[in-house]
């Protein structure tokens, strides 16, 4: 049950569009690269409302791109309509943020997690097999499988759900605020059993969350994102420790420490402008401390200012330092 070689999530210039009659085109994601290898735990991070769900969801076929594309395993992902999802992406799978609503209330949960293997040409028993065994990985009783969803805490659902998307064994996970709606003694177990099916497994994952102190903690890379675009990615280490775009220095800012010296974290000034009226220029030169007049003119491109390390910022990360 390990990932294929080729198993990467890819995204290329991808954009997602909403339209709601009388106002603009909200252009949710507005053209983002992004790529996941097998193995591999990358982070997408940001405020709510940035745009982090609603590319989680097109990654994975749930919405359509205006624009763009999105490979897995070197084929177009296949938005998903009412016909079955075609075998060979079945190994894209996602972990929803409110595990109670990812679960059919009216059936037990050994049944819902056995359904992967029904669906690729297994018995029901080989099922009811499968999905003992995998509630016992996630951490809980196999006795559980016999139980209906109201019956567990929110931690618990949330590993119920990942055990079902375990069943289908998959290549690469699409996690979309899978912690958000836990309490805090659960978020970082859950996180950690995400981090050790990904590495047990070889198995990919796009952790997506507003939380940069798990996502420090578990991922390899990290991405940014601001208001529809990925201002800043790189390793996980660099960009917390030497941030190349304001926006990733004030959610830095943001995070509490326990350094004992009593110090409060500093609140980010402003909130996120309405996506379907984005600033002129850089979209975060409104909130931006250090900003200058070509920042509300010119919008920057990503640029790659060391090997691995690309950010969208004249100021911090100009083009004249890229390399290459």
């Amino acid at each position: 049950m390990n990932a294929t070689p080729d198993a990467s999530l890819v995204l290329r210039d991808l954009t997602v569009s909403y339209h709601s009659p009388g106002r603009p085109a909200v252009r949710a994601v507005a053209g983002v690269d992004l790529r996941v290898e097998p193995g591999q735990v990358v982070g997408l991070v940001g405020e709510s409302g940035c745009g982090k769900s609603t590319l989680g969801k097109a990654a994975v076929g749930l919405l359509k791109p205006a624009s763009g594309s999105v490979e897995f395993a070197g084929a177009p992902v296949t938005p998903l309509g009412l016909k079955p999802r075609p075998p060979a992406q079945r190994g894209l799978q996602m972990v929803f943020q409110d595990p109670y609503a990812s679960l059919n209330p009216r059936r037990k949960v050994g049944e819902q997690i056995s359904d992967a293997v029904v669906l690729s040409g297994g018995t029901r028993a080989d099922g009811r097999a499968l999905a003992r065994e995998l509630l016992d990985r996630v951490g809980l009783s196999a006795e559980f499988a016999e139980r209906f969803p109201h019956e567990f805490s929110g931690g618990q659902r949330q590993r119920i759900a990942i055990a079902r998307v375990l069943a289908a064994d998959p290549s690469c996970i699409v996690a979309d605020e899978p912690i958000a709606a836990l309490d805090a003694s659960a978020q970082a177990s859950i996180a950690n059993l995400l981090l050790d099916l990904a590495r047990e497994r070889g198995v990919g994952l796009l952790f997506i969350s507003h939380d940069l102190s798990i996502v420090r903690q578990i991922a390899d890379t990290v991405a940014v994102m601001y208001l529809g675009t990925v201002v800043e990615s790189g390793p996980t280490d660099q960009v917390w420790d030497d941030p190349r775009h304001p926006y990733s220095r004030a959610l830095i800012s943001a995070v509490p420490r326990a350094d004992g010296n009593g110090e409060l974290p500093q609140d980010l000034p402003g909130d996120v402008p309405d996506p379907a009226f984005p600033p002129s220029g850089c979209r975060f030169h409104p909130r931006c401390p250090i900003a200058v007049d070509a920042c509300a003119d010119i919008e920057p491109e990503p640029t790659e200012f060391l090997p691995g390390r690309r950010a969208a910022c004249s100021v911090l990360a100009p083009a004249l330092l890229k390399i290459g």
